[in-house]
C-alpha cells in the first residue's frame, strides 16, 4: 500500500468525494441522490463501500457486493463500481482497494470476485490483467422500468 494511504469504510462525510469521483467515472448528477445510497449501503449486510484516503483526501473508492449462491460451495463478490482520482492513478492506490477488497471477498466465503467493465475503458482492463482478472464470456443485461422517481 502507498506510504500514508488508510483503507477504510466510507463514512457519510465522502458524499463529496464520491460524487467528484463519479463525475471521474462518466456519471454527472449524483449529487441529489449520492447521500441515500451511500445509506443503503452503509446499512446494507452484504454491500461494503471502502475509500483510500491519504492525508485527509478521498483518493479512491471500490463497491462491494456479496452475493450467495446456490449450485456452488463457494459465494462471490461483485465489484460495482471502482475508482482512482485522476490525478493519483498509477500510484499504488487501485491495488492496494483490490486487495482489502479480495481479504474482505475471502474472509466473507467468496471465491471469486466479479466485476463489468465497459469495452471503452482499455486503461481499467490492463490494471483488472495486472491484478489477475480475465475476460468472462458473456455479461448480459436487461433495463426494467424503475418505480423509484
Amino acid at each position: 500500500m502507498p506510504p500514508d494511504t488508510e483503507i477504510r469504510q466510507a463514512v457519510m462525510e465522502d458524499e463529496p468525494a464520491l460524487v467528484r469521483l463519479l463525475e471521474q467515472l462518466g456519471y454527472p448528477d449524483t449529487q441529489s441522490f449520492i447521500g441515500r445510497r451511500l445509506s443503503q449501503q452503509r446499512s446494507h449486510p452484504d454491500a461494503l463501500l471502502l475509500v483510500a484516503q491519504r492525508h485527509g483526501e478521498v483518493l479512491g473508492f471500490i463497491s462491494l457486493h456479496f452475493i450467495p449462491q446456490l449450485a456452488l460451495a463457494g459465494d462471490f463478490c461483485r465489484v460495482s463500481y471502482f475508482c482512482v482520482a485522476e490525478g493519483a492513478r498509477s500510484l499504488g492506490i487501485g491495488a492496494a482497494l483490490e486487495q482489502s477488497a479480495q481479504a474482505e471477498a475471502q474472509a466473507r466465503g467468496c471465491d471469486r470476485i466479479e466485476l463489468h467493465s465497459n469495452e471503452r475503458r482499455e486503461s481499467a482492463h490492463r490494471f483488472y490483467r495486472r491484478q489477475g482478472y480475465y475476460d468472462s464470456p458473456r455479461y448480459l443485461v436487461k433495463r426494467l422500468a424503475s418505480g423509484r422517481g
